[in-house]
């Protein structure tokens, strides 16, 4: 992949991505600034990465421990926090715990355990994102809707973890209203645990192609790539090589 051309314009990008977000905030009656950003940096280079810092960005989104510890001492200088958004083995919770700021993926009580046992030897704390399957789709990750209450008061046991919101991924699909029941089921599901005292206001849903509609469902957080840094070589296999495959 030619990473240089890759980084030709990303300020433009940017400019854009921020202006389509900020229309469909005002689009579904929101104030665009409870709606933020987290550009998705997976299979692009440091040099690329140190350009968006260089635009004020220090969050970037990564779906593989291996991606984030060959950019973390590279990228040491530029005060990164390294946010995990892919699917998240247990035996990888020991680079997560030295190098992330943030796990979006938390989506069992193994993983939990895993990370809270590393945290504490690594003497830090973790933000965490609860991932929800909401959609019926074999190939998605995320913990079941129906166990979520009882996960969000099984971890208050763990100190080093600070449960901050809810995360999914959409159906894949052109149906809209498919797509939007998704982002809606998360809301409803934030909503329910709000009102069980569980402080977890964040929701992290949408990507470069439903981004608009997570939005409209109640968004806090989208998660974008492609429309930031452009298209990328390598298809979602390379991402999620070890997803759950369709019987």
């Amino acid at each position: 992949m030619n990473q240089e051309r890759t980084g030709d314009g990303l300020a433009a990008r940017w400019n854009e991505v921020r202006e389509r977000v900020d229309v469909a905030c005002r689009a579904a009656g929101r104030d665009p600034s409870e709606v933020s950003i987290l550009p998705v940096s997976k299979t692009f280079s440091v040099d690329v990465i140190r350009e968006a810092v260089a635009l004020g960005q220090h969050r970037f989104g990564e779906n593989k421990v291996q991606e984030i510890k060959a950019k973390f001492e590279p990228l040491a200088d530029c005060a990164i926090n390294w946010i995990m958004i892919g699917h998240l083995q247990t035996n990888k919770a020991k680079e997560v715990a030295r190098m992330a700021s943030e796990v979006q993926s938390l989506d069992r009580l193994e993983l939990a355990e895993a990370l809270h046992k590393r945290l504490q030897i690594e003497e830090r704390t973790l933000d965490v994102l609860v991932q929800v399957k909401t959609s019926t789709e074999e190939t998605k990750y995320g913990l079941p809707p129906d166990q979520l209450p009882a996960f969000l008061d099984t971890l208050r046991d763990f100190d080093t973890l600070h449960v901050r919101g809810l995360m999914t991924l959409a159906v894949h699909s052109d149906d809209e209203s498919e797509v939007r029941a998704c982002f809606r089921m998360l809301r409803e599901l934030r909503d329910a645990a709000l009102t069980q005292g569980h402080d977890v206001p964040r929701l992290s849903m949408g990507m470069s192609g439903d981004f608009p509609l997570a939005i409209a469902e109640g968004a806090t957080e989208v998660r974008i790539g492609t429309a930031i840094f452009g298209t990328r070589a390598y298809p979602d296999s390379y991402y999620w090589p070890e997803a759950p495959k369709p019987s």
